[in-house]
């Protein structure tokens, strides 16, 4: 995938994250904020802070929770970036960091 393409996706996938923890953050708590091409979603109860941006040299959004970082790459047969541990897309992903943190489960 060149640059072009992997910002294009990066964007998209961010922007629809954004836009499903803007309507979920009132029901959980949080406050999330899409800036300058990254994603951070922060936490009062327990205080804590994600970061998920794109790493574009090598193709993949980084996901920053819970004191450790997470990388993940674009799976085209899945059409989103997912953790090549768990074939977790990004969305599953940061809805299960979010409900670990939270204690409670989380739909987005």
């Amino acid at each position: 995938m060149d640059e072009q393409e992997f910002k294009t996706k990066a964007d998209s996938s961010l922007q629809s994250l954004y836009n499903k923890l803007a309507k979920a953050s009132d029901r959980y708590g949080f406050e999330p904020d899409f800036n300058a091409g990254a994603l951070a979603i922060e936490f009062e109860e327990p205080k804590a802070k994600f970061v998920v941006s794109p790493n574009t040299p090598v193709r993949q959004i980084w996901v920053s929770a819970h004191s450790k970082s997470f990388k993940l790459d674009w799976d085209p047969v899945a059409h989103a970036f997912v953790l090549p541990e768990t074939r977790q897309p990004l969305q599953d992903f940061i809805a299960s960091a979010i409900a670990q943190q939270l204690g409670e489960p989380v739909t987005l």
